[in-house]
Parts: structure tokens; C-alpha cells; sequence
């Protein structure tokens, strides 16, 4: 792979990066998020405010996997016995089904059930990673921080839902380790239309205070020298 510089145009400035130290990081693009009968709907959402995010997505995937770039999976969910579940993210909210009850597809945001698993439109294909995580963030009591020193990584291209949790914690966690974040604007999802709106705007306001923010086909644009040499072949 090229270690020349890419340049994406982003908000709030253009954003640089090395395709040889990038990775894509997709998180929790999993059924009980995404799908009907998961812990999502079960909070009152319309999970149909997600799935917009699967066809930008999709064609991310193609031009990253073509490019060589290091792809990265997150799945939020806990051990089946709940010991990594705190007592307070158990009680949050009003939901029908709470974390480790049975639904449709298995008990909620448990490790190994089939809700807790990725969608069958964005599945990891062989060699690509798959963090757990308990939290949040991708950060917090994972090995994703060092997954990414190991790799050599220092930008991440983030996509996933939900915009405003999942996402938005792990920009910010990234950015206090020194990691250099763009946001997929289509390529991330919010319940809510606002919040997806505004969280966007927190990226990359006062000069990029988080990251930067750009459309999925400014990123695949730049990689086409890439993606041309990768054809050739």
C-alpha cells in the first residue's frame, strides 16, 4: 500500500491521512440495533431510521476492503451471566425487554445471540476484526486500543450507530488518545433526525474540537488512486 497522503474534503477543513496507518472502524451495526425485536425497538425506536445507512455503507466497505485499508467491527453485548453489566445501564430507560431478557432474536445485547450479532448486509469478512465491547466506547475494557498501536494506527474513519452514543463516545475517547477521526455523515445513524443533526455538528465544530465530517463518496473519491491500482492488478 501507497504511504502517500489522502486528502478527503471535510468539515471543518480538509482532512489528510495514510491509507497504511487508517482504519475503518464500524460500529455496532448489529440486529438488536438495526432490526425489529431487538433491544433498539424495545426502547421505542423506529429502527427504520437506521437502515438508510446500509447501502452508503456497503459501498464504503467495497472501496476499503479493494484499498487494503485495516477494517474493524464493534459489537456492543455482555457475558451471558451479566457481570460486566452495571446495575445502572441495566435500570436506564423504560424499556419492554431489558439487557439479557429473551426476544425475538435472542436475549438482548447478550455475546453469541443472534441479535447480538451484525446485520447479514454488513457482515466482517475473513481477517477482519471483531471487538466486543461492554460499553459505549470501543475503548472501555476491550483490546481495541491495542489493536490499533500493534497495527500502527493513528486515523480511524468511523461509521456505525448510534450517532450521538456509540459513535460520538468512541470519536471522543479516540481524540483524547490522539487519534485523528472522520465521521461518515451518511454512514452513521441516530434514532432521532435531530440528534443525528446535531451530534454531527459537535464533531466538528470550533475547528474540528472532535474530528472531521464528510460524506461517504468524498472519502471513496480519494481513494481512488487506490482503488485504480488495486483494478490493474
Amino acid at each position: 500500500m501507497t504511504s502517500a497522503p489522502f486528502t478527503v474534503p471535510a468539515r471543518p477543513y480538509d482532512f489528510t491521512f495514510d491509507p497504511a496507518t487508517t482504519a475503518l472502524v464500524v460500529i455496532d451495526m448489529q440486529r438488536d440495533f438495526m432490526e425489529p425485536g431487538g433491544f433498539g425497538e424495545s426502547l421505542g425506536n423506529d429502527v427504520s431510521q437506521l437502515r438508510s445507512t446500509i447501502e452508503p455503507l456497503t459501498a464504503v466497505f467495497a472501496a476499503a476492503r479493494a484499498a487494503g485499508l485495516t477494517v474493524i467491527h464493534t459489537r456492543e453485548g455482555h457475558q451471558p451471566d451479566l457481570s460486566d453489566l452495571p446495575e445502572a445501564k441495566l435500570n436506564r430507560g423504560n424499556a419492554t425487554l431489558k439487557i439479557g431478557d429473551v426476544g425475538p432474536k435472542g436475549r438482548i445485547l447478550i455475546r453469541g445471540e443472534y441479535g447480538q450479532d451484525i446485520i447479514d448486509e454488513l457482515a466482517p469478512i475473513e481477517g477482519e476484526i471483531v471487538i466486543d465491547k461492554p460499553g459505549k466506547g470501543a475503548f472501555y475494557a476491550t483490546a481495541f486500543g491495542d489493536i490499533l498501536a500493534e497495527k500502527g494506527i493513528r486515523c480511524l474513519v468511523v461509521t456505525g450507530v448510534t450517532t450521538e452514543v456509540c459513535v460520538h463516545t468512541t470519536v471522543r475517547e479516540a481524540n483524547d488518545r490522539g487519534y485523528e477521526c472522520l465521521v461518515l455523515s451518511d454512514c452513521v445513524g441516530s434514532y432521532f433526525p435531530e440528534f443525528q443533526r446535531v451530534a454531527l455538528e459537535m464533531i466538528a465544530a470550533q475547528g474540528g474540537i472532535f474530528g472531521w465530517v464528510a460524506p461517504s463518496a468524498a472519502f471513496i473519491d480519494a481513494l481512488a488512486p487506490l482503488l485504480a491500482a488495486s483494478a490493474a492488478q
